[in-house]
């Protein structure tokens, strides 16, 4: 008869004394309303220097973790039920059509794209009530205080993009989807300027380092670059207190008419762009400026990356290399360098700093779509993705992010 070693029942001993000291979650039949009193009953009987109030706030939050996976698991049963009666379904369909592989390929197909939907369906709940749990946990956090101090009100659509000029007049500049790109006044809030020239979204806009133009990327498969110029607003005097009632009514029935108006005193547009970039066969879903302003770089839903000359507007470049569809662009303030970020799950170093030689790095930091790729004012780079981290690269050592912030959602930009 086998002799029980001393380590053997060291081992027992102590997995008996942490399952008798451990914290049951488990769901019982009892009702919900003798649930606080089982709680107390539960608290009291453990010992533990953490106080009462704390100790029952845990014991609610785990509970609240046991009910999201309990719905997760019944759902869970429910689809594997449906996709058992689908398979089932198709399986029966299959036996009963004659003339072979051709239709069974098809029913094939339908299968595997309904077990794909549900699937995907699965898997958006999943991530649905795990960012609800670790909400739940992040709420007793300190979080910052933010006010809304001026809006912007004009467009008829989303808004993709913004932007502030780099020289004097200080402007905001929007993209949207509604085609149109608007230049604000950053004080009152007025548009300066309406931009009409583009036949698709607008999804993106960057201003000139030194001149007054701007740059926007859009669905119609092209980029645009146009010259503006504005005038802010002089600063509005304060309302005269003793003005009449029939002053005030004037005033008024002024500010509707205005802001029904859309004519070109209220805000001017362009409709013709100074120079027009189109070698895409895609969506061009960002552009910028290289330093200096005499090149800009496209990004497109093509894969491709393109690099242009302003003054003839030629095409300098092709960056080819992503394997699907590009989703962001940006240049360095002040170097020759562009990044690339893309739905490959990678962002590509692109180094024209030496016009005889033209080198590229590919970075394969993330899990899911890079959203977003950018230079700051220092030697990094900050990459977003669909995979819930924003990371930081030195410039000087890309091997591996220098930091990793982690979301509880997709990074969009």
């Amino acid at each position: 008869m086998p002799v029980e070693s001393g380590n053997s029942a060291a081992a027992r001993q102590v997995k008996q004394k942490r399952k008798s000291h451990s914290l049951s979650i488990r769901r019982t039949n009892s009702t919900e309303q003798d649930r606080p009193g089982m709680q107390r009953d539960m608290l009291e009987g453990q010992d533990s220097k953490l106080p009462m109030a704390l100790r029952s706030n845990l014991l609610d939050l785990f509970g609240q973790i046991e009910r999201e996976f309990e719905n997760l698991y019944i759902e869970n049963l429910e689809l594997r039920r449906e996709i058992e009666s689908l398979n089932e379904r198709l399986a029966g369909e299959g036996q009963t059509v004659d003339g072979g592989d051709l239709s069974k390929g098809a029913l094939k197909t339908k299968a595997s794209h309904s077990t794909s939907q549900l699937s995907q369906k699965l898997k958006t709940t999943y991530k649905a009530s795990t960012s609800k749990i670790v909400s739940s946990f992040k709420a007793t956090t300190s979080r910052a205080v933010c006010q809304l101090v001026k809006e912007y009100v004009g467009h008829r659509d989303g808004i993709w993009d913004l932007a502030v000029t780099r020289v004097q007049p200080l402007v905001l500049g929007t993209a949207s989807a509604d085609h149109c790109s608007m230049l604000w006044s950053i004080e009152t809030g007025k548009c300066l300027l309406k931009y009409a020239g583009h036949a698709g979204s607008v999804n993106s806009i960057k201003f000139h380092p030194t001149e007054q133009m701007a740059l926007t990327a859009s669905g119609d498969q092209t980029a645009h670059i146009w010259r503006y110029m504005v005038q802010l607003p002089l600063p509005q005097p304060p309302a005269d207190i003793s003005a009449s009632l029939d002053d005030d009514v004037d005033f008024s029935d002024k500010d509707e008419a205005d802001g029904e108006a859309e004519g070109p005193n209220e805000c001017p547009t362009i409709r013709v762009a100074t120079t027009t970039l189109k070698s895409h066969q895609g969506v061009v879903i960002a552009a910028d400026w290289l330093v200096g302003g005499k090149q800009v770089v496209t990004a497109s839903w093509d894969r491709a990356a393109n690099l242009y000359d302003v003054e003839t507007s030629e095409l300098v470049h092709t960056l080819t290399g992503h394997d699907q569809e590009l989703t962001h662009c940006c240049t360095h303030p002040t170097q020759r360098l562009v990044v690339t970020s893309s739905r490959d799950t990678t962002f590509r170093l692109w180094d024209f700093r030496d016009p005889s030689i033209h080198s590229v790095n590919v970075f394969q930091g993330h899990t899911d779509t890079v959203t977003s790729a950018v230079f700051t004012v220092g030697d990094n780079v900050v990459s977003g993705s669909d995979d819930r981290t924003v990371k930081v690269w030195d410039l000087k050592n890309m091997r591996s992010p220098i930091a990793t912030i982690r979301t509880d959602s997709a990074v969009n930009r």
